[in-house]
């Protein structure tokens, strides 16, 4: 096999951290011809640092803060991956990209400056990622781990919110600068580039969480369900376990229970701490004001605890949109409080009636 040249060994380095601000599951690769030759040109030749560091800066905001920067990037980001056509699944983004774009637009109307670019490729892992430029990309995958759009959007959520901060920018000055630079000026460092770089991309766990707790807000002012939050990492644990997005201890990602509690966590809040999840072996147990509400049978792919944030998100929007101070009804196999739905009840749950009459003595 043909041995890498050091120049193409940065360039990779580089190409890698510019791409993804990926979720915790999976890590998408980078473009390689296409990205790399967009900023090639600063390791063209022996620079000094400060040389380097303004070419670097140039070409950056190249791509993030110009139409054609962002567009010529786009272009090799497809190139490299690959496009999904399927109808269907387009007309599910389109659908959830709109929702989630006027969701954020109620709270940073900056979205509106430069609306994403975004494509489904063709990696079947399960994994979304953004970029320079608010450019995304979703693997088909994604739609085939999860059933819903409700958790779709709150994979979306996370990522835009990292565009929203300019965290890739952020990540990509802050991470590639140094590492390329001491080799650039002779450093001891090429062992340990690639992965540096590639496992870190310079996007801090502090942006992770910042990233989350943004996805929690967009999903709250949109038509989604907020318990699908919590309820995707308990989908993500249910399938994998309790690992941190890179599996190792020093993990840029939260694990995933820690991501879920947060979420759990916020969602008492939104409730004005009247609606929790607690959890026994298998069981996800729905609590009203302290007391047993009811622990939802699994359904389809989902767990009990899964489902069980999704009755604890409609709960959640019933007390803080003043659902509660109607009384619990049934419509057909489906508790309502007031115009609220809570839970549409399946084999293995209790009876609507018995959940809507349990609800009103403890709401």
């Amino acid at each position: 096999m043909m041995k890498r040249s050091f120049r193409q060994k940065i360039a990779m380095s580089v190409a890698a951290v510019v791409l993804a601000c990926p979720l915790s599951i999976g890590m998408a690769p980078a473009p390689t011809a296409e990205a790399g030759d967009l900023l090639g040109n600063i390791l063209g030749a022996a620079i000094d640092g400060a040389a380097y560091s303004v070419k670097l800066n140039k070409e950056i905001n190249y791509i993030n803060g110009t139409e054609k920067g962002r567009n010529e990037y786009f272009a090799a980001m497809k190139k490299q991956y690959g496009v999904n056509n399927d109808w269907t699944l387009n007309n599910r983004l389109d659908g959830i990209m709109t929702n989630l774009t006027q969701a954020i637009g109620q709270v940073d109307k900056s979205i509106y400056e430069k609306p994403y670019q975004y494509f489904i490729n063709k990696d079947d892992s399960f994994n979304a990622f953004c970029t320079l430029g608010h450019n995304m990309s979703v693997n088909q995958g994604l739609f085939k781990y999860i059933d819903n759009d409700d958790e779709i959007a709150v994979v979306l959520g996370h990522e835009m919110g990292h565009g929203q901060k300019d965290h890739p920018a952020k990540g990509a000055k802050k991470s590639i600068g140094p590492a390329v630079l001491a080799e650039a000026t002779g450093g001891n460092v090429l062992g340990n580039i690639a992965a540096n770089l590639w496992n870190n991309r310079g996007i801090t766990r502090p942006q992770e969480w910042e990233a989350d707790n943004l996805s929690f807000e967009y999903i709250t002012h949109s038509n989604y369900n907020p318990g699908a939050t919590a309820a995707i990492w308990q989908r993500v644990l249910d399938k994998m376990g309790d690992v941190s997005g890179w599996q190792n201890a020093t993990s840029d990602h939260p694990s995933n229970k820690d991501r879920r509690d947060n979420y759990e966590k916020k969602l008492e809040e939104y409730s004005n701490y009247h609606v929790a999840v607690k959890q026994n072996d298998k069981d996800g147990i729905v609590m009203v004001n302290k007391k047993e509400f009811c622990i939802p049978a699994p359904y389809g792919s989902m767990s009990s605890k899964e489902r069980a944030y999704f009755v604890e998100g409609n709960l959640a929007a019933a007390y803080r949109n003043g659902h509660n101070k109607s009384a619990a009804s049934v419509n057909g196999n489906t508790v309502m409080l007031g115009a609220q739905p809570i839970i549409t009840c399946v084999n293995g749950d209790e009876s609507a009636e018995t959940l809507a009459e349990r609800l009103n003595k403890i709401k």
